[in-house]
């Protein structure tokens, strides 16, 4: 019968025989290990990155933009023709079941004024809907309301971001500031976002209602023109249903024919950024199998190293042979001799790997998130390897003969 514990200690006697040569054999170990939960650790912050963005933006969003306009035959691109009006947003919230919210948006750019301060921004025209729509509570104050819509108040929600360069430690709530020389009361401060997928600054907005935008502000080509819509579907589920369902019925209200094209484009922002999450997860899958090819590279430096401590001790094995070693016996002492290399050179990969994730994080400003799923793959692998390049050199020790082992000098 094998005794396993006497095996593994006369192992640790053999290592620690020639600790230098140990140690450099873990060494590729060590590298593929930290590597893999180093790479795995970036990745996988990414992918939590994306998922948190997705998340600023709102759920179950699409996005219904203008269509293009075609002048000589020139097709001039996508919003460049103003098709799309409070009215297709209001059909939208009446007439598709599978619409939980929808907020039409007139947008630009402005310089704001208060006091001696001011910052060029980006102002949105849009409706009370817009908050649901987003997901995005505020902090202080309220939002404006349908009467306000109605009559075109002025009236305004500043971001964080505004609030923070024209207002300093000032409470904003009931101050006067001025868009393009119009004066607007501050009612509300939206709660801060951070960035959107794209690297823009959310909280860098003002709010407005719609009609104060079209009116005071911005203007339209037409009576009631809006430059997007955005919708709110009732579940993920219900993505493709209202999708389906403001296609038919912005046709239908644009007159548009069987064989024409749409004046308008709807976009699932949802299926968007999990596109976006899915080549994230392919790139990191991607860099730690190359990170894992060190892990190969450091069995083979393992099977090396055993193949030269079986030349080296073939008179030992010789000895362990004449007085009643089984080929097993043999056999196991050399593998587990392979697996403790790849073992303790994998426990001290996790270390560094874990604090070459650490490190990246800081210096690199990356947001990286080690798991536990990650650590027990790349030591569990390690130790795979191990065995499985350990295998051949204890396999050859096995067949030695007692008797030229005995003699081999």
């Amino acid at each position: 019968m094998i005794n396993i514990p006497s095996t593994i200690r006369i192992s640790f006697r053999a290592l620690r025989v020639n600790k230098m040569r140990s140690a450099l054999t873990m060494l590729g170990i060590i590298i593929g290990v930290g590597a893999v939960i180093t790479m795995l650790a970036v990745g996988t912050g990414a992918r939590q990155r994306i998922g948190d963005q997705m998340a600023s933006i709102g759920s179950n969003l699409i996005m219904v933009a203008p269509g293009a306009t075609t002048a000589g035959g020139v097709r001039m691109g996508a919003g460049t023709q103003s098709t799309l009006s409070i009215g297709d947003a209001d059909a939208m919230q009446k007439e598709c079941p599978a619409v939980l919210y929808v907020a039409p948006v007139h947008s630009g750019t402005a310089q704001v004024v208060y006091g001696n301060q001011n910052w060029s921004t980006g102002i949105t025209g849009t409706t009370t809907n817009m908050l649901s729509v987003r997901d995005w509570p505020l902090t202080e104050g309220r939002p404006f309301s349908d009467e306000e819509v109605r009559s075109a108040a002025k009236v305004c929600l500043l971001g964080q971001t505004v609030v923070d360069n024209l207002f300093g430690g000032i409470n904003p709530i009931g101050q006067i500031i001025r868009i393009k020389n119009v004066p607007f009361t501050v009612i509300g401060i939206l709660d801060a976002k951070g960035q959107d997928p794209g690297g823009r600054d959310q909280d860098d907005a003002i709010y407005v209602p719609v009609t104060t935008a079209q009116k005071k502000l911005f203007g339209t080509a037409f009576p009631g023109m809006v430059r997007m819509i955005m919708v709110k579907a009732k579940s993920a589920e219900d993505l493709a249903a209202a999708e389906k369902q403001i296609n038919e019925l912005l046709r239908q209200r644009h007159h548009i024919g069987q064989k024409q094209d749409n004046d308008f484009t709807v976009r699932n922002l949802t299926q968007m950024m999990q596109a976006a999450e899915q080549q994230t997860e392919v790139m990191t899958l991607l860099l730690a199998a190359i990170a894992s090819v060190s892990l190969l590279v450091g069995g083979i430096g393992i099977m090396n190293i055993m193949l030269v401590s079986v030349t080296e001790r073939t008179r030992e094995i010789g000895v362990r042979m004449a007085i009643g070693a089984k080929t097993w016996d043999i056999r196991l002492q050399f593998i587990i001799e392979a697996l403790i290399l790849s073992l303790i050179g994998g426990f001290a990969g996790v270390i560094i790997g874990i604090s070459a994730s650490k490190i990246v994080s800081l210096l690199a400003g990356w947001s990286t998130v080690v798991s536990l799923l990650s650590v027990f793959m790349a030591f569990g692998f390690s130790g795979i390897v191990g065995i499985f390049f350990g295998f051949y050199p204890a396999y050859k020790a096995s067949l030695l003969d007692p008797i030229d082992a005995l003699r081999y000098e």
